[in-house]
């Protein structure tokens, strides 16, 4: 099971940008972006702008606009890699704390990309944000997987928790965060899907 920012396409970057703005226009902090990785947009604002009605307003279009124009380039690997597990029969998922609106942008960008995975998870998906395990337990059981079959890739403290707790394995990307903060976290760290082949995931899962 695959995340998507920070995972499949390298958009964290982006996203942090936009939310040092919203955090520092509304609510006067600074590095805003690195506190909500991994977190859904109803998330963040019932924790950070909750009873702000009007600036949750105003916030929402700008997200829209934002991502209707934000680059969705894959990580470097991704492509190649997510097509041989499709050729291997290894069942996927993207599960993402990501809602339907913003995933139709990317999938404008890669219209190829929802039929490489045999499911796609959003956040109106399931009721718990990462870290809660919710959203990987119910990728599982729609891909008829357990967690003793699965690994999850994830870039966030949040996504790989859930990961864990999921009790899956799981392989961290160091694209958000630094792979020394990883590796006490995760199976496996790589940089991107380069670095990653079929054995090393048959071989991860016979630890």
């Amino acid at each position: 099971m695959f995340d998507f920012d920070g995972v499949i396409v390298d958009t964290e970057s982006q996203y942090t940008i936009f939310w040092d703005k919203m955090g520092k226009d509304y609510l006067g902090v600074e590095n805003f972006g690195m506190t909500i990785k991994g977190q859904t947009l109803k998330q963040i604002f019932g924790k950070y702008f909750d009873g702000k009605t009007k600036e949750q307003e105003e916030i929402v279009p700008q997200l829209d606009r934002f991502e209707s124009h934000m680059s969705y380039e894959y990580m470097p690997g991704f492509l190649e890699f997510i097509t041989g597990l499709k050729s291997a029969g290894i069942p996927t998922a993207i599960v993402t704390s990501s809602n339907d609106d913003k995933m139709a942008h990317a999938f404008r960008a890669h219209p190829e990309l929802p039929e490489l995975v045999d499911a796609i998870l959003t956040s109106e998906h399931f009721s718990k944000s990462k870290p809660d395990p919710e959203c990987f337990l119910k990728g599982m059981e729609v891909l008829e997987g357990s967690p003793e079959s699965t690994i999850v890739f994830e870039d966030s403290i949040h996504g790989i928790n859930a990961g864990r707790a999921s009790g899956a394995k799981v392989i961290g990307l160091a694209t958000t965060n630094r792979s020394e903060v990883l590796t006490p976290l995760c199976d496996m760290v790589i940089n991107d899907f380069t670095e990653i082949f079929l054995k090393d995931i048959t071989a991860l899962l016979q630890q």
